[in-house]
């Protein structure tokens, strides 16, 4: 499965998913520590790139949607060390 693959079957899982679901999906591959992380890296980030309003409240979403496809890939892909 390649990476554009994987986003794509995130995309269609993730938009079915309601609000619990989603926090439940948080809550068990992303520790606390990392969320904090993400929700204050990005408000500085969009802050300082003069990021307002509504983008700048879903600018953390966007960073963890990329860091779960992250996780999700290296889950996936076969550890070169074990062949």
């Amino acid at each position: 499965m390649t990476f554009e693959e994987l986003a794509w079957e995130f995309a269609e899982v993730f938009e079915g998913l309601d609000v619990d679901s989603i926090n439940e999906m948080l809550a068990k591959n992303v520790p606390l520590e990392t969320l904090k992380f993400f929700n204050q890296y990005a408000h500085d980030f969009g802050e300082a790139e003069g990021v307002q309003g509504e983008t700048l409240g879903r600018l953390p979403n966007l960073m963890l949607i990329g860091y779960i496809l992250r996780v999700l890939e290296e889950r996936l892909i076969p550890d070169s060390d074990e062949s």
